[in-house]
């Protein structure tokens, strides 16, 4: 036992890109591009439902579910795995990560093809759960550009 390293816990975001990659290659394996578009009309229906549970929280503290409420009734945590900026204006909200442990998981094990499935359509979701008029335009991904940016604004 003395000789044996012994590991700290792996993160839970880590986890959870694992685990999406194992259900991922299992449905592509099985269904081919069907089972990959599958997948993703879960991550929208999950986001979706995200934000409406988002939306209750907002609500739940006699808030609506405006745009200057969103992030801060956020369901996800932020974490020293993420290095981000948000910039708050008048009728948008700018989001800048420039690292990501979703997608550095995903880019490690070389399945980003997956990680994709997941980052393209998670956060237009989350957003239209919360308000059907909140949009995010995700312009820059992290595969391509680096870094991912987002613009959250309320369609007039």
């Amino acid at each position: 036992m003395e000789n044996q390293k012994i590991e700290k816990p792996v993160s839970m975001f880590v986890i959870f890109a694992r685990f999406f990659s194992i259900v991922a290659k299992h449905l592509e394996q099985k269904y081919g591009q069907e089972g990959l578009d599958l997948l993703a009309d879960c991550v929208k229906e999950w986001g979706f439902k995200r934000g409406q549970d988002i939306a209750a929280r907002a609500k739940a503290q006699g808030k609506d579910n405006t745009l200057d409420q969103y992030l801060c009734n956020y369901d996800m945590e932020r974490s020293e795995l993420f290095g981000y900026i948000t910039d708050y204006g008048k009728e948008e909200i700018h989001q800048e990560f420039t690292r990501c442990v979703f997608a550095q998981t995903w880019m490690d094990a070389d399945e980003e093809k997956y990680g994709r499935i997941y980052c393209e359509n998670i956060d237009p979701a989350i957003a239209s759960g919360y308000n059907k008029k909140l949009q995010c335009i995700h312009d820059k991904i992290m595969y391509k550009d680096k870094h991912c940016t987002f613009c959250f604004k309320m369609k007039k």
